[in-house]
């Protein structure tokens, strides 16, 4: 995912300064002097100080749902612009794919395909898990690797008959797990929802899929196909999901990601009965900063 990460930065980096610049601008016409154009530079390069300080600052936020806007997405106007693309791309292109995908695919060959990317994902997560200090979670893990792998390929899940349920790691709940925090929110070009820590994470676990050294440099083209095919399996399993979405949809989709890696995160540390989503330290400023229940915030 070398080229997604590279366009996210540019963009990012982009967007960033035209945002910064784009506040500064002022209205001038052509009798401008001199004088005027000296001070809106030197307005400019004082604001872009004050955007960078401020930006380290929000680098170090933990986001949660029930934080103001300004604390968990302080590069809200960026994200929105990239929301609207994102969203522009789906309607047009990725949902009606998907959409097909669904009606046309029978269901159990696109189990068997969710079965068999996920089967090759399993070595990484318990990998994950031994980083998290859960060895008999690891050996439970690579149990039903061997079992799916050895009876069905991955093709089935054997495994959770005999009770060896699957439970899905990243590196970026990894780093959540051990208290780093989430960062800003971010919402990065064609891969959407994501945060500093998460996007991070995101790098890491698509150097360690397999397919990666298996089939990116002699099979490039089955290697991009799975991914999207991997992208339309997955936007058609969120089909039913699109019409709970009300009100602003990006707020809904931010705080619904938020809420849900939140909740992941304390289910890893096993204090998942103790997580509130009502943030006690801005409870008295008067913000409303309610966030949709049904959103998902279930994860194995």
């Amino acid at each position: 995912m070398r080229q997604f990460s590279v366009l996210w930065v540019s963009l990012l980096t982009l967007g960033i300064s035209s945002s910064v610049l784009a506040n500064e601008a002022t209205t001038t016409d052509v009798s401008s002097n001199q004088a005027e154009s000296v001070n809106n530079k030197t307005s400019r390069l004082n604001e872009l100080k004050r955007f960078s300080k401020k930006t380290i600052q929000d680098l170090k936020v933990d986001a949660n749902a029930a934080q103001p806007d300004e604390v968990k997405d302080p590069f809200q106007p960026l994200n929105r612009k990239i929301f609207v693309f994102n969203d522009y791309i789906d309607r047009h292109v990725i949902r009606p794919i998907a959409v097909q995908y669904r009606e046309k695919i029978p269901a159990e060959v696109r189990g068997s395909y969710r079965g068999f990317r996920g089967n090759l994902a399993e070595p990484w997560n318990a990998t994950n898990q031994i980083i998290q200090w859960k060895p008999k979670r690891a050996l439970k893990t690579v149990g039903r690797f061997l079992i799916n792998s050895i009876t069905t390929l991955g093709l089935a899940d054997p495994a959770s008959r005999l009770g060896l349920d699957p439970e899905e790691e990243n590196f970026g709940t990894t780093l959540g797990y051990y208290g780093v925090p989430s960062g800003p929110y971010l919402m990065i070009p064609f891969l959407g929802p994501s945060t500093l820590r998460d996007g991070f994470g995101f790098i890491v676990d698509s150097q360690a899929s397999p397919q990666k050294y298996i089939l990116e440099e002699n099979y490039p083209g089955l290697y991009w196909g799975d991914w999207a095919l991997y992208a339309i399996d997955l936007r058609s399993s969120l089909l039913d999901f699109d019409s709970n979405v009300q009100g602003d949809r990006y707020a809904a989709i931010r705080d619904a990601y938020l809420q849900r890696k939140r909740f992941v995160i304390s289910e890893k540390k096993g204090t998942a009965n103790d997580v509130s989503f009502v943030d006690d330290s801005s409870s008295n400023d008067g913000t409303d900063s309610s966030s949709p229940a049904d959103s998902g915030s279930t994860d194995k």
